[in-house]
């Protein structure tokens, strides 16, 4: 028995899910094979679920009578590999069997995402390809040495969408466990990922010392594109090592000055798990694993002094690009959705205690659906934990004495570390005792890297850095869209907008005789038709959101009560491919920061708009209707923002021009998005966090003077008044 109607589907579901369509399409002579590639559970509707667990949809009512059913249903995605055909199946849990409602076969172009199993695969394809062999040999590269990493194709118009292909990025292991990215190759083979046949071989120009700055970036046809592979001179892999692993860097022994530093909870931690419940002093909210997105959180809610206060139905990392900046071919089609094509959880890590985690520490497994129907399990894929976070709050008052108040944040931090090829990707969802949210972003791994010619000029690379002799890593971008679902004290919610702007008075004048007078200027986002579904940041204004409910006011404020979004790092970032390039086509949520939209949910009253990319990526071409730049547009039955049941896409992120520091591993780029309580509390809610004194927290070097001349250290006072 589920004790929570959004618990991710377990393991002896994804089992009898696929046991239930292997039965139903038996009996379908058109489909000769199952491969499967996701299966996910649909959720019931927003109100079922919120009148389940008992929270209110809107200020000072009580929650509405829970459903006598809530029905569990799932989806599911699955190729013919035989025929190459792509179906989806909707499926019911009925009393404890799982019942197939339907089969649809999807459109030839239409592909689910990449699995882990498809990207794998691909090095065995190439060492067993004679065009392959043959070209690695003519560089001095055995099969042994060849490695891959699967990519998503993007998009390339000389292949047909029917196909469902892949491009391998090939680089050589010379020697055992060392860094192969050190070691590009000159080539890039497509990959047919249901017969695993190598289609087509690219080969990329490279500037060379005639610092020459412009190539014809369009892409050859098939034919002429062998042709000018045959002629072109092969680049030989550069044979340099760059390793980052200690233990591989003979000569360049590790730092010895560095003293254990411990995080150590004596008595144990003080959040509770209940399933996938996780609470954590006035904050719970329900944890699970996502194929798809990674963490997915849910029924976020804050004990308010008793008063049961929603805040968000659902938290999560719905998509996010990775467009590159270099415009020869073929590296244009290196603009990967993490999301989208390959499913940013199923790429998560296995997390190692006192590694990726310090402290005591809590951890939930995730599994997903493999290829053969039965379920790929992770171990310690979501971390939760808490740390220090520094100064909640504090004040020193000289008049009594000198009494200081000082009191330590904490926060409760749920993570996971996604290796996506060459990347990682650490996302940390953070829980203060301030009311408020931050998910930070960590980007950390290989950067993505090529390879030129020995004869190469650095200044001849414009859209890129040559990190080491005959390495280069292209410019690139990394735009994240978080999801966001409010439910700030009910379900009908606004979006305002912030600007803050100098006083319009003239300085001189009654009104503004200093001149110094600024003040905010602020809007609700009403209507679709105005525009006011898609937002551009305006660093000029430091302009601002907020979520609101205007039903509900703060007592002295007067202003409604909200959440608002702070940029920390990132917020500023859009894409900066040409509003016209196929990357900002596919991408469209990548070129506002802000999306409002309405939510739309099915006949089950499930949302519909839950991938501001579209629910199937791979291969698309700019054309789906299923985005969020297409829902912010309206249609004559929908325009109203405001006071309704919304949905807010943010998109944050980095622009990372590498660094030769960069290289051969990156140290972690951050990125930060904030949600902070905006008149929604009384007062600082923090303030009953009591004050400590670390009783175990000892001068460095007692024996430095400290102000208190040639007294002995043992006597030296200290502050004791300092947490009172």
């Amino acid at each position: 028995m589920l004790n929570h109607p959004l618990d991710p589907l377990s393991l002896s579901e994804i089992s009898a899910i696929s046991l239930a369509i292997r039965t139903y399409v038996a009996q379908d002579a058109k489909i000769k094979a199952l491969k499967f590639v996701t299966a996910t559970l649909v959720p019931p509707g927003k109100k079922k679920v919120l009148a389940f667990l008992g929270i209110p949809i809107a200020p000072g009512q009580k929650p509405e009578s829970p459903p006598a059913v809530l029905e569990r249903r799932a989806t599911v995605d699955f190729i013919d590999p035989v025929n190459g055909n792509t179906y989806n199946a909707n499926l019911l849990l009925k009393v404890k069997e799982w019942v197939v409602e339907e089969v649809t076969k999807l459109p030839a172009s239409v592909h689910p995402q990449i699995t882990v199993e498809e990207l794998i695969a691909c090095e065995d394809a190439l060492r067993a390809d004679k065009r392959v062999l043959k070209l690695i040999e003519e560089i001095g590269v055995t099969p042994e040495q060849l490695h891959a990493d699967g990519w998503s194709i993007g998009y390339d118009e000389r292949f047909p969408q029917s196909r469902r292909i892949q491009q391998c990025l090939l680089f050589a292991r010379l020697d055992k466990d060392e860094n192969f990215y050190a070691h590009p190759l000159d080539f890039i083979p497509i990959l047919d990922s249901n017969t695993y046949e190598i289609i087509h071989i690219d080969f990329a120009a490279a500037r060379s010392n005639t610092k020459q700055t412009k190539f014809n970036s369009i892409p050859p046809s098939i034919d002429s594109d062998q042709t000018v592979a045959a002629s072109r001179e092969r680049i030989h892999p550069p044979l340099e090592r760059f390793d980052y692993l200690s233990d591989l860097r003979p000569g360049k022994p590790e730092r010895t000055d560095i003293k254990p530093l411990h995080v150590v909870q004596p008595e144990g931690v003080s959040f509770s798990i209940d399933g996938h419940v996780l609470s954590w002093q006035k904050w719970k909210m329900h944890v699970a694993f996502s194929a798809r997105e990674g963490i997915a959180l849910s029924a976020i809610t804050y004990d308010d002094d008793g008063e049961l206060r929603p805040l968000f139905y659902r938290v999560s990392l719905a998509e996010m690009v990775v467009p590159y900046g270099e415009p020869i071919h073929p590296h244009p089609r290196k603009f990967a959705f993490d999301v989208g094509e390959y499913g940013i959880g199923t790429q998560a890590m296995e997390l190692s205690l006192g590694c990726d985690c310090l402290g005591t520490i809590a951890y939930m497994p995730g599994h997903y659906i493999g290829h053969n129907g039965e379920p790929v399990v992770i171990d310690n894929a979501i971390c939760i934990h808490e740390e220090d976070a520094g100064i909640l709050w504090k004040h020193a008052d000289f008049r009594i004495g000198g009494r200081s108040a000082s009191v330590r944040s904490r926060r409760l931090v749920v993570s996971m570390i996604c290796t996506v090829a060459n990347y990682e990707y650490c996302m940390y969802y953070q829980f203060l005792q301030d009311g408020s949210i931050n998910l930070e972003v960590r980007m950390t791994g290989i950067l993505n890297l090529y390879v030129t010619p020995k004869d190469a000029d650095p200044e001849a690379e414009r859209h890129g850095t040559v990190v080491a002799p005959q390495i280069t890593a292209h410019y690139h971008q990394h735009l994240f869209s978080l999801r966001i679902d409010p439910m700030i004290d009910g379900l009908s919610n606004t979006v305002t907008e912030t600007d803050i702007v100098a006083d319009s008075a003239p300085t001189g004048s009654a009104e503004n005789w200093a001149g110094n007078a600024f003040t905010t200027r602020t809007r609700a986002l009403e209507s679709l038709k105005a525009g006011d579904g898609a937002r551009l940041y305006d660093a000029a204004s430091d302009r601002r959101w907020k979520i609101v409910n205007r039903a509900r006011k703060h007592y002295a404020s007067g202003q409604p009560v909200g959440f608002a979004l702070h940029g920390v790092r990132g917020v500023a970032s859009t894409l900066l491919a040409r509003p016209d390039s196929l990357a900002a086509r596919r991408a469209g949520f990548s070129r506002r920061t802000l999306w409002v939209v309405p939510d739309n949910e099915d006949k089950h009253g499930t949302s519909q708009r839950m991938w501001p990319a579209g629910r199937y990526v791979p291969q698309t071409r700019g054309e789906a209707t299923d985005v969020v730049d297409v829902w912010a547009r309206g249609t004559p039955n929908e325009d109203k923002i405001a006071d309704e049941d919304i949905v807010v896409f943010v998109t944050f992120g980095a622009t990372h021009i590498p660094r030769p520091e960069d290289f051969p591993v990156m140290p972690a780029e951050h990125v930060i998005l904030s949600l902070k309580p905006w008149s929604f509390f009384k007062q600082n809610p923090s303030l009953d966090v009591p004050a400590s004194k670390d009783v175990r927290s000892v001068r460095a070097f007692p024996d430095i003077s400290t102000g208190h001349g040639h007294v002995p250290a043992e006597v030296i006072p200290e502050a004791a008044a300092c947490c009172s």
